[in-house]
């Protein structure tokens, strides 16, 4: 721990530890009430942080591990500043999950807390209005709602005014080295900017290492206390399960998952290995629930609630679960695939192992974890172009524009496009006002330095997530030094300290099970039913709903390309840097499954191909091999005007529409067999992501005689 000392002369000392232990004495009170046990009491390093904010009124930053009772500081000493008439405490929280925690634990001592958040907009009225009468001691807000115009303008400010401690949670999020950054957070300067004089703050997280600990103290200021406690957690007992293949993991899961200790976390990647990971595992009986960001916030708040009463064995998650959920009595957390970080993985871990002796920590690493890396790693910070065309539209508007007005001007997808205005508005480029974004007018550089270096840094990461797998010491020690902990001693309880403590035999009823799953086939292509907005910016003529009888009827994909099952074996195929060559016998055979278990309420008439300037080969072995096995006229494929559509893969709606939009065309031969054609077209592509190529082919084919279109696609990519 560090900081600077009380300075006293002689004779104060003796009021000084009078009142100390006057003030300690109210402070295990509360922790008492707080906690619910008469012999509960205030460590000495939790005193000092709380000592550090009531008597002294400074600036903490408090790093401990998860399960030190971080927020028994806070709560304590909002109760000590209130009691001495200090206003409200503002405590930014990342997560909903954590807020409800929060406010539940904070009444059992008295304490009272409200929250503002996008999940409890119907309770805003009623909580500004206890804020204004004084009755709210504790006012939970998410780093977004800082943000917020109205919010911010209006109720932020008055706020400000009479707050009397600032609380930042996950505190490591302010920095650009933490492995959860989060542009929102930035913002948290311009409300440390706006604090009264002698407002103290506390800023807390478990995962934080020396570089990230010095920007997060540098920001709170140059007098900041800095506590940081040894990282270790002594229930921890930390494995690595380097299987096979995918067919192994989850075989050995639908074995052993009932052998864990008590209830967990099983954590996957990616949406779509969530959803089917649970899936699975709820066929071979498991009591198990997916959480992911796609999960409906209803079904969230039920999934934790289940988990919490110990009604499902685990909650199959994405990190939409991690930061701020709260259940001391977790006996498990396993890693389906690796997370990036092992910095970041150190704090999913621990979630667990809070209030029980034993938690088991396992990572089942996999062959497609580096590809998922790579694609998150693009989504972290903006290119120049990128930026240069935001404030070169904001600016020619002259006027706010909508996020979606600026998707119409600016060819980035909906979520990378709102991650940059946010970049830009905490660096003061840009202001999020009623009606959308407008341009500051500010001078701004692009700090392409300081982007490559923390590119740098999430590569060093990976790596060291490499190396955690690999090592053969110590894997608490390990994890301890990517935190810069001093304390690293071998914890005697891994599988490199102490051997394997699982087994790691999967029966063959398990692998028969897990392969079957992994080779399930099918994936509905949903139909495009709107078209983007604002397209006449870009010179399409369209808006509002797609006709019906211009629109395809709902397709089917081979699969996704997350998935854990054909999607790692579509991958390859598809790959940007892959050779065009002919769909192998293997995926010929799956496509032939998804056509025999596709419930049309028509029969296909005949098959038509896209065109396809990199996979024309592939594209049309397998409409041939279609039209061959189900004895259907072959009518050729659509062409493309020209050079076909301009740009590639990853741009948002409007422009990959407007890209293919004037694009695809009817050959004659193939407008001419189609006025013959008794029944639908089933359209063959490879691969979908926006689906307007899909939509626009769709769309001429009905236009020129098709009854009906049904695409027919290798694989799903969103």
């Amino acid at each position: 721990m560090t900081g600077t000392p009380r300075t006293t002369s002689t004779g104060d000392v003796a009021t000084a530890t009078e009142q100390d232990a006057a003030l300690r004495a109210e402070g295990e009170a509360v922790l008492r009430a707080l906690v619910g046990r008469a012999d509960a009491g205030l460590r000495d390093d939790q005193w000092e942080a709380v000592r550090v904010l009531v008597a002294e009124r400074r600036r903490a930053l408090v790093v401990q591990r998860t399960g030190w009772g971080k927020s028994a500081v806070y709560f304590v000493a909002t109760a000590l500043l209130r009691a001495r008439g200090a206003g409200p405490t503002l405590l930014v929280s990342p997560l909903l999950a954590l807020m409800r925690n929060q406010v539940d634990a904070a009444a059992r001592a008295g304490i009272r807390a409200s929250s503002i958040s996008s999940a409890n907009v119907e309770e805003w009225q009623r909580v500004e209005a206890e804020l204004d009468r004084g009755e709210v001691d504790v006012l939970l807000v998410s780093p977004e709602r800082l943000n917020n115009p109205d919010f911010r303008d209006r109720v932020l400010p008055a706020l400000a005014a009479r707050v009397g401690l600032l609380v930042v949670d996950e505190a490591h999020c302010i920095s650009d080295w933490g492995h959860d950054f989060r542009p929102d957070y930035r913002r948290i300067r311009d409300a440390l900017a706006g604090l009264r004089e002698g407002v103290p703050v506390l800023a807390t997280t478990a995962t934080a290492n020396a570089r990230v600990v010095d920007d997060v103290a540098e920001q709170l200021g140059t007098d900041t206390y800095v506590q940081r406690g040894p990282l270790d957690r002594t229930s921890l007992r930390l494995g690595v399960l380097d299987l096979p293949g995918n067919d192994h993991r989850l075989g050995w899961l639908a074995a052993h998952l009932d052998d864990l200790p008590g209830t967990g976390i099983v954590y996957a990647l990616t949406v779509a290995a969530a959803e089917d990971l649970a899936g699975f595992l709820r066929g071979q009986g498991h009591r198990v629930r997916a959480y992911t960001g796609r999960t409906d916030p209803a079904e969230r708040l039920e999934a934790e609630a289940a988990l919490l009463a110990g009604e499902v064995k685990a909650l199959v998650a994405t990190s939409a679960l991690g930061m701020g959920f709260d259940k001391p009595d977790l006996g498990f957390v396993v890693h389906v695939g690796s997370p990036a970080s092992p910095i970041a993985y150190y704090q999913q871990v621990g979630r667990a192992g809070r209030a029980v002796e034993r938690a088991d920590v396992l990572l089942l690493p996999g062959r497609e974890d580096e590809e998922i890396w790579r694609y998150f790693a693009t989504v972290g910070f903006p290119s120049e172009p990128h930026v240069e065309a935001v404030l070169a539209a904001l600016a020619e508007a002259g006027r706010p524009l909508s996020t979606v007005a600026l998707e119409a001007r600016v060819e980035l997808r909906r979520t990378r496009l709102e991650l940059l205005l946010k970049v830009l508005d905490v660096d003061g480029a840009v202001r999020r006002v009623r009606g959308g974004w407008e341009a500051t007018g500010r001078p701004w550089t692009y700090d392409a330095d300081r982007y490559a270096r923390v590119a740098a840094t999430r590569r060093d990461e990976q790596q060291a997530m490499r190396d955690y797998v690999a090592t053969t010491g110590c894997r608490m020690a390990f994890l301890r030094r990517q935190l810069d902990d001093p304390f690293t001693a071998h914890c005697g309880r891994c599988d490199r300290c102490a051997g394997t403590f699982v087994p790691l035999e999967v029966s063959d009823d398990a692998l028969r099970a897990a392969r079957t799953a992994l080779g399930q086939v099918g994936v509905d292509v949903e139909p495009r039913a709107q078209w983007p907005s604002a397209m006449d910016a870009l010179g399409v003529p369209v808006r509002g709903r797609v006709a019906h009888d211009e629109r395809p009827e709902p397709g089917r994909a081979l699969a996704r390309l997350s998935d854990l099952g054909w999607g790692s074996r579509l991958r390859p195929l598809l790959a940007p840097s892959a050779a065009d060559c002919d769909a192998p016998a293997s995926v010929l055979a799956g496509v032939v499954d998804v056509l025999r278990v596709w419930e049309w309420a028509t029969r296909p008439g005949a098959v038509v191909a896209m065109p396809s300037r990199t996979r024309p080969q592939l594209i049309a072995s397998v409409a041939g091999h279609v039209a061959t096995l189900g004895r259907l006229p072959l009518l050729g494929g659509l062409a493309y005007t020209g050079d076909g559509p301009r740009g590639g893969r990853g741009g948002n709606s409007a422009f990959r529409l407007a890209a293919v939009w004037d694009q695809v065309v009817v050959p004659p031969a193939v407008r001419e067999a189609l006025a013959g054609l008794d029944g639908p077209v089933l359209l063959v592509d490879d691969l979908a992501d926006s689906r307007w190529t899909l939509t626009v082919a769709a769309r001429a084919l009905r236009r020129a005689g098709a009854s009906s279109v049904l695409p027919l696609v290798l694989a799903l990519d969103a």
